[in-house]
């Protein structure tokens, strides 16, 4: 059976995400992978970290300031936290990202 990975990005409104979100997800399915990957607002974003089972948030690079934040809410909990590369979010390489962040889970 294979692993469920619940993987999150955030960015400053939720929207730019959402075209990378469907790159991610069409890489996850050419793979068979079970993932659930979900866009949305920071200020959203920071309130749902609580109420689901998330395995890795990942910041886009135009709100990279607010790691520290996002390091402060997942602290003590299984949740990983990186910044997604400017080139891989300038190009929406869904694969890469997606990788990326099975990797960091994995880790």
């Amino acid at each position: 059976m294979s692993k469920h990975y619940n993987i999150l990005l955030v960015c400053a409104g939720g929207m730019s995400s959402s075209l990378l979100v469907t790159n991610m997800q069409k890489a996850a399915k050419e793979q068979n992978l079970d993932v659930q990957i979900q866009a949305m607002a920071e200020v959203k974003a920071k309130k749902y970290i609580y109420e689901d089972d998330v395995d890795v948030v990942l910041l886009g690079p135009q709100i990279r300031f607010e790691e520290d934040s996002f390091k402060a809410k997942i602290q003590g909990m299984k949740t990983k936290l990186a910044i997604i590369d400017m080139l891989d979010y300038g190009i929406m390489d869904g694969k890469t990202v997606l990788e990326k962040a099975i990797k960091l889970i994995e880790n």
